[in-house]
């Protein structure tokens, strides 16, 4: 299974969609992808929506923490929200919701972003 990347901008707001699989094949691409949306675009901040992202390894959390340093430079934040069961699982053992919150979807992550749908 490959990894798919869907991005939309909102208002500073980049949201990234990914599907899939976000494991060591995938992180590079999906990393590039991100970067250029953050660099292109008006972004202040960052939600992961992780709704259809079946998997994740190291690779993954790499990608993540990277785009997380990455928005926080610019002065930004970035949430995750719609974690599937075994993405959850391994965030939360990795403590990323220590640094970063987690919504139950796209709504109230932007509503806590304060931008309005």
């Amino acid at each position: 299974m490959n990894s798919h990347v869907e991005m939309e901008h909102h208002r500073g707001v980049l949201i990234v969609r990914l599907s899939g699989e976000l494991d060591h094949h995938a992180a590079e691409y999906v990393r590039m992808d991100m970067d250029e949306a953050i660099m292109r675009g008006q972004v202040e901040h960052l939600i992961l929506s992780l709704k259809e992202l079946q998997f994740m390894d190291s690779s993954g959390l790499g990608v993540i923490l990277g785009r997380y340093k990455l928005i926080r430079s610019k002065g930004g934040k970035m949430v995750v929200c719609d974690a599937t069961a075994p993405v959850k699982r391994l965030l939360e053992m990795s403590g990323l919701f220590k640094i970063m919150p987690l919504y139950d979807d796209e709504s109230a992550a932007l509503s806590d972003l304060e931008v309005a749908l």
